[in-house]
């Protein structure tokens, strides 16, 4: 009955979701004359290119759960640097994707009492703020500098995601003034130890410090963020992996909300991306789920980084040298 329940309300969540998408999205592309859908090769049907959209996002959805990394850091550099759209579109839409993933999982890890509102909230409210200014920047820089730039982020990311360790449980002696004044701490309850897991954190103005720029970046690349707030939160901070991916998820869910509303304003949001590429995400990530208990991750993880590094590597290509190839 409760497991009937659950997915009733997981299906009207992402309901709500592609409903909210499409209506938005169709009244941007509806005010804005400046935005004219970003695929002029005459030869294909109006249909061609979000059927590639749909089935390249099915499948970086499925690549996405099972290398533990958000939709928008897979479909900004590999759509941006393979298919024929402009970079300001392709930011947009990778936002949204993020956004839609972080709005579907978001309530039932709040619910599960996975994600935490004390540790996220001023996280949030940091990371909104700088998102917004990160989305004007590289909307007023020049599209080859932004995507320089975008080419070097993935390659760090790559970097980051060889050498970075979790800890399931990280040490914290004794939390900081600040996380104190706050109130971040908290239980959750184990299942695979069937035991409650008391956790604080600490170095909480270093991570302030930090997701100021991951707040930036997000905004200014439409990656979404949680390649960046997994390692701060557990790393950093010293929240439990468990806690930390939520938490990260549930961010997610109002920092690129910010950012996502200035790529709509300025007309940067098509329907004919945005939908097609929601929708494949999500039914992917899906069919990763199942998938996951019959995969070795270390392979996939292998295989994400090949071919982010590919996609960098083509972003700096496009930026440094557009007629190379």
């Amino acid at each position: 009955m409760l497991s009937g329940t659950f997915r009733a309300s997981k299906v009207l969540i992402i309901t709500i979701v592609f409903l909210t998408l499409i209506l938005a999205a169709t009244v941007v592309f509806a005010s804005t004359e400046t935005a004219v859908p970003p695929a002029p090769d005459s030869q294909h049907s109006w249909w061609f290119w979000p059927l590639v959209l749909f089935i390249l996002s099915f499948v970086l959805g499925i690549f996405a759960v099972l290398a533990g990394v958000g939709g928008g850091v897979l479909y900004v550099p590999i759509v941006s640097g393979f298919l024929p759209f402009h970079l300001d579109f392709v930011r947009g839409a990778g936002l949204i994707v993020a956004l839609a993933g972080a709005l579907a999982a978001g309530p039932g890890l709040l619910r599960m009492g996975m994600a935490d509102l004390r540790l996220a909230i001023p996280l949030a409210l940091i990371a909104s703020i700088f998102a917004i200014i990160g989305a004007m920047i590289g909307l007023a820089l020049p599209t080859k500098i932004v995507q320089t730039m975008l080419g070097a982020t993935i390659l760090g990311i790559v970097v980051i995601m060889i050498k970075a360790k979790k800890s399931e449980y990280p040490s914290v002696p004794k939390p900081d003034a600040l996380s104190q004044s706050l109130r971040i701490m908290g239980i959750y309850h184990e299942p695979t130890t069937g035991k409650d897991v008391r956790w604080q954190v600490h170095r909480t103005p270093l991570s302030l410090a930090l997701f100021v720029v991951i707040g930036v970046m997000a905004g200014m690349f439409g990656l979404g963020a949680g390649w960046a707030n997994v390692p701060v939160l557990n790393l950093v901070m010293g929240a439990p992996i468990k806690i930390s991916v939520a938490t990260s998820k549930f961010l997610l869910s109002i920092t690129d909300t910010s950012a996502a509303w200035i790529y709509l304003n300025n007309g940067a949001v098509l329907p004919l991306m945005v939908v097609p590429s929601v929708v494949g995400i999500m039914l992917g990530s899906f069919a990763g789920v199942k998938i996951l208990t019959r995969t070795k991750p270390a392979i996939i993880r292998i295989m994400v980084i090949v071919v982010l590094g590919v996609a960098g590597l083509k972003a700096l290509q496009e930026g440094l040298w557009p007629d190379l190839f």
